[in-house]
């Protein structure tokens, strides 16, 4: 355990520990916008700079590591610097269209000054991510996410000075790219600038209500949170937390896109039993079983009980694909089980 000073006040850390993390446990305010506890430390927006010991200059708590007997201040010019840096980010900042939080403006970033726009637009090809560099304050968390922890390096800095930007590999559109269209990039960016494309227009993140559970496309387990639409009862995102396990925030391109089927027009909403004319047609639950049961059972006395087989799909619950496992092997007593996600 290591002992340290903040604003003249005994702390403790572990070792090794980063100082952003210990300042933040002992209710020190100082806040970010280009950190992400599960990337490196960067140290780019420069707004979590804290002074230590007799240093000339303060030092960014994001990429600073605690050290004994480390005397640590948060107070003095400091927040007077971070207000001047919100400022300059918000007079050159533009809201993005995809309903994201903005933690910039949510800091209470505002300035009397707006300077044009000054980032060439990305128009990409892709159906899902959508890109704004005027709503990008350059903080660089979506090509350290996609070095890092997704390791497709799809995401680079452009150009220099009021015209640089964030843009994938080359100017390309991001399927030309290593991208596989996760959007775990969408997921850090701080103000929305890399956002969905179908959530344009729809109420803003914070207005939806989240429910956890589990992904069904793998066995991984995933947790997410699916984004319903509190008028229309309608699910039009899926998101996830970096403090969920085991994925810690990260979904695949299915988990976090693959969610069209839920609201499909051509979803059956009722059962169907075909008639003796071939042709299906709405029938009750009890007709439904009963239809099916006699189906399955006269194929095992016509052909032997290993004739029978199941195939579900990856698309029902957890509990779902258990009670058809278990209806398999107690009900039919049969081991021809198979649940893909292309079902």
């Amino acid at each position: 355990m290591i002992r340290f000073t903040v604003d003249g006040r005994e702390a403790h850390a572990e070792e090794g520990e980063l100082l952003l993390d210990a300042l933040r446990r002992e209710g020190a305010g100082v806040p970010t916008l280009c950190h992400d506890d599960r990337l490196d430390g960067y140290g780019g927006c420069r707004l979590c700079l804290v002074g230590v010991d007799d240093a000339p200059r303060p030092v960014p708590a994001c990429a600073t590591r605690v050290a004994e007997g480390m005397a640590v201040s948060t107070n003095g010019a400091l927040p007077a610097f971070r207000e001047t840096i919100l400022e300059m980010l918000a007079a050159e900042h533009e809201p993005a269209p995809g309903g994201r939080s903005d933690e910039l403006l949510e800091l209470g970033a505002e300035s009397a000054y707006r300077l044009p726009e000054r980032r060439e637009p990305h128009r990409d090809l892709n159906d899902v991510i959508g890109l704004d560099p005027n709503a990008c304050i350059l903080c660089t968390r979506c090509v350290r996410y996609a070095d890092e922890i997704a390791q497709c390096h799809a995401l680079g800095l452009e150009g220099r000075g009021a015209g640089a930007r964030v843009i994938p590999t080359a100017g390309r559109s991001f399927l030309d790219t290593d991208c596989e269209l996760c959007g775990g990039c969408v997921s850090v960016c701080p103000t929305g600038a890399l956002y969905e494309k179908r959530a344009v227009g729809l109420p803003p993140e914070r207005e939806l209500t989240q429910v956890r559970t589990t992904c069904t496309y793998c066995g991984v387990g995933c947790q997410l949170d699916l984004n319903v639409d509190p008028e229309t009862q309608r699910i039009v995102k899926v998101t996830s937390r970096p403090e969920y396990l085991p994925n810690r925030g990260d979904l695949c391109v299915k988990g976090r896109f693959a969610i069209g089927f839920v609201h499909a027009d051509d979803r059956l909403t009722e059962p169907l039993v075909r008639g003796g004319d071939g042709e299906l047609r709405p029938a009750s639950w009890e007709d439904a079983l009963a239809a099916a049961a006699a189906g399955l059972r006269g194929v095992q006395e016509r052909h032997g009980a290993q004739a029978a087989a199941v195939l579900s799909s990856a698309r029902l619950t957890v509990e779902e694909n258990y009670l058809v496992q278990k209806l398999a092997r107690t009900a039919l007593h049969v081991n021809s089980i198979h649940s893909c996600e292309g079902t």
